[in-house]
């Protein structure tokens, strides 16, 4: 399911593909801050961010517009707030059945659960309909097949050499949604965030933006690539606030030996990559944001390079890693270009932002990020 996943569904393709809906969700995006900026009210950027990754998976996923889509992005934010509840009295003693039922965490799990897998199983029973009629679900992608669609083909193919179901899809999709809408969102959240703490940054990675798109009526992808500092910047961001602080557990095969620890056979290893990215043996000023130190440097974060692993590395590697930083760059980019932003409060100096992270599986700041937002006349 894995090798599917990267071949078929997150490929280069398949992202470009998606480029059409990229950009609707962006001008959806900036007109709702435009809309909200107008009353001089501080515009909710991480509500923002986080709507418009989920909007972007939602329509990758789904194809045409869900007809229950505001419902089920809160639904699945409800499973993301859950799940970042850390451990319940139950995961320190799995054995003991009747914990599950105390604190009550488990039954909200399964009562959201339903509620999701029943909106999902309708729109995979609709695309199997439309597939048995050779209709794609173009209308909402704006090209190209959706995720779902591909599955669908592989499955009337006989490409697969093994059974997938309804179960095997909805795992699929949900799996992309908890993996791709809070990490998209923290990273572009904390990238601003450094940016208004940091002004001669955001006024650098401005410049280059508007500079970019003088006179331009929109921007893609590829006009995105040539933001050469704003991509430093975003690296610089991952380096820090990596979205997944301990990455994917991994086993131990066989018992090892490191540093005079023995780790027995079977051992579930969590890596700290929060801390391997604040290492001052590998990074100078480790704690400082300098996206300059990703400049003609060839550390990168494709898995190589074990000082700065925020998607992971070997065969467990992000599969998202495109689809991903395409849906940072652009409405990154397009909030510079669009907007002047300032902190919200008088008087309230850069240096006073308050950079506190959350407890939970990932990252993201404790509290919401608000901003004035200024709309830019060209």
């Amino acid at each position: 399911m894995r090798k599917i996943c990267v071949m078929e569904l997150l490929n280069a393709k398949n992202v470009r593909s998606f480029s059409s809906i990229r950009h609707d969700e962006v001008v959806h995006l900036i007109d709702s801050i435009r809309s909200s900026s107008s009353s001089g009210e501080p515009v909710n950027f991480t509500e923002r961010m986080i709507w418009f990754a989920s909007s972007m998976i939602c329509r990758s996923a789904f194809g045409q517009l869900l007809k229950e889509q505001n419902k089920f992005i809160k639904l699945i934010r409800e499973v993301l707030r859950l799940a970042d509840q850390g451990f319940d009295m139950a995961d320190i003693f799995p054995s003991y059945k009747f914990l599950y039922g105390l604190g009550g965490v488990k039954q909200k799990i399964l009562d959201v659960h339903h509620k999701v897998d029943s909106i999902v199983e309708d729109v995979i029973n609709e695309h199997k309909k439309n597939f048995a009629n050779h209709k794609t679900s173009d209308d909402g992608l704006g090209g190209g097949e959706d995720l779902i669609d591909v599955v669908l083909r592989l499955m009337k193919d006989k490409s697969l050499q093994f059974p997938v179901n309804n179960h095997n899809i909805k795992a699929i999709i949900i799996d992309m949604f908890t993996g791709g809408t809070e990490t998209t969102s923290t990273t572009t959240i904390w990238a601003m965030a450094e940016m208004m703490k940091n002004p001669s940054i955001f006024a650098k990675a401005q410049e280059e933006v508007r500079e970019a798109f003088r006179d331009k009526v929109k921007f893609d992808k590829y006009d995105v690539e040539e933001l050469k500092y704003l991509k430093l910047v975003v690296k610089e961001t991952l380096r820090l606030h990596p979205p997944i602080p301990l990455s994917v557990p991994r086993e131990c095969r066989e018992e090892t030996d490191i540093h005079g620890y023995t780790i027995p056979v079977k051992t579930k290893v969590l890596i700290n990559v929060w801390a391997l990215g604040r290492d001052p043996k590998y990074w100078d000023d480790a704690e400082s944001i300098k996206p300059e130190r990703f400049d003609q440097c060839s550390v990168d974060f494709s898995g190589n390079n074990f000082e700065f692993l925020p998607f992971g590395s070997g065969r467990r590697v992000c599969p998202g890693i495109s689809f991903g930083l395409a849906n940072i760059y652009l409405p990154l980019a397009q909030s510079l270009y669009h907007f002047d932003w300032k902190l919200p409060t008088t008087g309230m100096e850069p240096r006073d932002l308050d950079l506190t992270k959350s407890d939970g599986i990932t990252t993201s700041r404790k509290n919401d990020l608000y901003l004035i937002a200024t709309p830019y006349q060209p």
